[in-house]
Protein backbone atom coordinates (compact mmCIF):
# COMPACT_ATOMS: atom_id res chain seq x y z
CA UNK A 1 0.00 0.00 0.00
CA UNK A 2 1.31 3.45 -1.12
CA UNK A 3 1.64 6.11 1.38
CA UNK A 4 -1.92 8.24 0.89
CA UNK A 5 -3.82 5.81 0.17
CA UNK A 6 -6.68 4.65 2.28
CA UNK A 7 -7.24 1.17 3.03
CA UNK A 8 -10.60 -0.06 4.24
CA UNK A 9 -11.85 -3.33 5.33
CA UNK A 10 -15.33 -4.79 4.57
CA UNK A 11 -16.61 -7.42 6.11
CA UNK A 12 -19.85 -8.23 3.51
CA UNK A 13 -22.16 -6.55 1.00
CA UNK A 14 -23.57 -4.53 3.59
CA UNK A 15 -20.35 -2.87 4.14
CA UNK A 16 -19.37 -2.19 0.48
CA UNK A 17 -22.93 -0.67 0.23
CA UNK A 18 -22.48 1.32 2.73
CA UNK A 19 -18.63 2.73 1.97
CA UNK A 20 -20.71 3.08 -1.90
CA UNK A 21 -23.63 5.47 -0.14
CA UNK A 22 -20.96 7.45 1.83
CA UNK A 23 -18.92 8.43 -0.69
CA UNK A 24 -21.95 9.09 -2.93
CA UNK A 25 -22.94 11.67 -0.19
CA UNK A 26 -19.77 13.48 -0.70
CA UNK A 27 -19.39 13.66 -4.12
CA UNK A 28 -18.79 17.14 -5.86
CA UNK A 29 -19.26 17.50 -9.53
CA UNK A 30 -16.55 16.77 -12.02
CA UNK A 31 -15.69 13.75 -9.77
CA UNK A 32 -14.12 10.75 -11.59
CA UNK A 33 -14.00 7.39 -9.58
CA UNK A 34 -12.28 4.48 -10.95
CA UNK A 35 -13.38 0.82 -9.49
CA UNK A 36 -10.76 -1.73 -10.04
CA UNK A 37 -11.49 -5.29 -8.98
CA UNK A 38 -11.93 -9.07 -10.60
CA UNK A 39 -15.29 -10.53 -11.34
CA UNK A 40 -17.08 -10.96 -8.10
CA UNK A 41 -15.54 -8.93 -5.97
CA UNK A 42 -18.51 -5.91 -5.24
CA UNK A 43 -17.71 -3.43 -7.76
CA UNK A 44 -21.53 -3.36 -8.54
CA UNK A 45 -22.49 -3.63 -5.23
CA UNK A 46 -20.04 -0.41 -4.22
CA UNK A 47 -22.20 1.53 -7.17
CA UNK A 48 -25.10 0.78 -5.85
CA UNK A 49 -24.17 2.02 -2.81
CA UNK A 50 -22.65 5.13 -4.59
CA UNK A 51 -25.70 5.77 -6.25
CA UNK A 52 -28.35 5.53 -3.09
CA UNK A 53 -25.61 7.90 -1.66
CA UNK A 54 -26.55 10.32 -4.62
CA UNK A 55 -29.89 10.02 -3.54
CA UNK A 56 -30.71 7.57 -7.39
CA UNK A 57 -34.06 5.20 -6.52
CA UNK A 58 -33.46 3.30 -9.19
CA UNK A 59 -32.19 -0.08 -10.15
CA UNK A 60 -28.80 0.30 -10.65
CA UNK A 61 -26.79 -2.30 -12.55
CA UNK A 62 -23.49 -2.34 -14.30
CA UNK A 63 -23.83 -1.72 -17.98
CA UNK A 64 -21.72 -4.35 -19.70
CA UNK A 65 -23.40 -4.09 -23.30
CA UNK A 66 -23.83 -0.35 -23.27
CA UNK A 67 -21.04 0.63 -21.89
CA UNK A 68 -22.62 3.43 -20.40
CA UNK A 69 -25.72 4.77 -18.29
CA UNK A 70 -26.70 7.44 -17.05
CA UNK A 71 -28.69 8.52 -14.07
CA UNK A 72 -30.35 11.75 -13.53
CA UNK A 73 -32.70 11.57 -10.76
CA UNK A 74 -30.13 12.16 -7.97
CA UNK A 75 -28.87 15.38 -6.94
CA UNK A 76 -26.32 15.38 -9.45
CA UNK A 77 -25.93 12.83 -12.53
CA UNK A 78 -24.06 10.08 -12.30
CA UNK A 79 -22.13 8.33 -15.48
CA UNK A 80 -21.64 4.98 -14.66
CA UNK A 81 -19.31 3.14 -17.25
CA UNK A 82 -18.39 -0.73 -17.50
CA UNK A 83 -16.07 -0.59 -20.55
CA UNK A 84 -15.07 -4.68 -20.02
CA UNK A 85 -16.31 -5.34 -23.80
CA UNK A 86 -14.70 -1.68 -24.75
CA UNK A 87 -13.59 -3.08 -28.51
CA UNK A 88 -11.69 0.30 -29.35
CA UNK A 89 -10.76 3.16 -27.05
CA UNK A 90 -12.36 5.24 -29.76
CA UNK A 91 -15.91 4.27 -28.65
CA UNK A 92 -15.57 5.86 -25.46
CA UNK A 93 -15.43 9.09 -28.00
CA UNK A 94 -18.21 7.76 -30.04
CA UNK A 95 -20.03 8.01 -26.42
CA UNK A 96 -19.25 11.09 -25.58
CA UNK A 97 -17.18 10.36 -22.30
CA UNK A 98 -15.73 13.34 -22.34
CA UNK A 99 -18.98 15.42 -21.54
CA UNK A 100 -19.48 13.26 -18.18
CA UNK A 101 -15.97 13.14 -17.42
CA UNK A 102 -15.65 17.13 -17.17
CA UNK A 103 -19.69 17.75 -16.90
CA UNK A 104 -21.90 18.51 -14.43
CA UNK A 105 -21.97 15.04 -12.92
CA UNK A 106 -20.21 12.20 -11.46
CA UNK A 107 -18.46 9.42 -13.69
CA UNK A 108 -17.44 6.03 -11.89
CA UNK A 109 -15.99 3.66 -13.82
CA UNK A 110 -15.60 0.10 -14.11
CA UNK A 111 -12.45 -1.51 -15.51
CA UNK A 112 -10.81 1.69 -16.18
CA UNK A 113 -7.49 -0.21 -16.68
CA UNK A 114 -8.95 -0.50 -20.28
CA UNK A 115 -9.12 3.00 -20.60
CA UNK A 116 -6.41 4.15 -18.33
CA UNK A 117 -5.28 6.75 -20.90
CA UNK A 118 -8.50 8.94 -21.25
CA UNK A 119 -8.54 9.27 -17.22
CA UNK A 120 -7.82 12.65 -16.14
CA UNK A 121 -5.07 12.51 -13.17
CA UNK A 122 -7.73 13.71 -10.87
CA UNK A 123 -9.43 10.89 -10.71
CA UNK A 124 -9.89 8.50 -7.39
CA UNK A 125 -9.32 4.97 -8.06
CA UNK A 126 -11.03 2.22 -5.86
CA UNK A 127 -9.44 -1.40 -5.83
CA UNK A 128 -11.70 -3.98 -4.39
CA UNK A 129 -9.81 -7.38 -3.89
CA UNK A 130 -10.90 -10.19 -2.17
CA UNK A 131 -8.92 -12.64 -0.05
CA UNK A 132 -10.84 -15.83 0.75
CA UNK A 133 -8.50 -16.88 3.12
CA UNK A 134 -9.83 -14.36 5.67
CA UNK A 135 -13.46 -15.92 4.59
CA UNK A 136 -15.94 -15.53 1.63
CA UNK A 137 -17.23 -11.99 2.53
CA UNK A 138 -13.89 -10.18 3.09
CA UNK A 139 -13.02 -7.62 1.31
CA UNK A 140 -9.90 -5.25 1.17
CA UNK A 141 -10.58 -1.79 -0.67
CA UNK A 142 -7.68 0.74 -1.48
CA UNK A 143 -8.39 4.44 -2.20
CA UNK A 144 -6.08 6.70 -3.59
CA UNK A 145 -4.81 8.40 -6.78
CA UNK A 146 -3.69 6.90 -9.54
CA UNK A 147 0.08 7.21 -8.48
CA UNK A 148 -0.66 5.69 -5.52
CA UNK A 149 -1.87 2.43 -6.56
CA UNK A 150 -0.61 -0.86 -5.64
Amino acid sequence: MEQGQKRLISHGPGETFALGVQMGKEAVPGQIFCLEGDLGVGKTVFTQGFARGLGIEQTVNSPTFTILQIYEEGRLPLYHFDVYRIGDIEEMEEIGYEDCFFGEGVSLVEWPGLIEELIPGHALWITIRKDISWGFDYREILIGEREERA
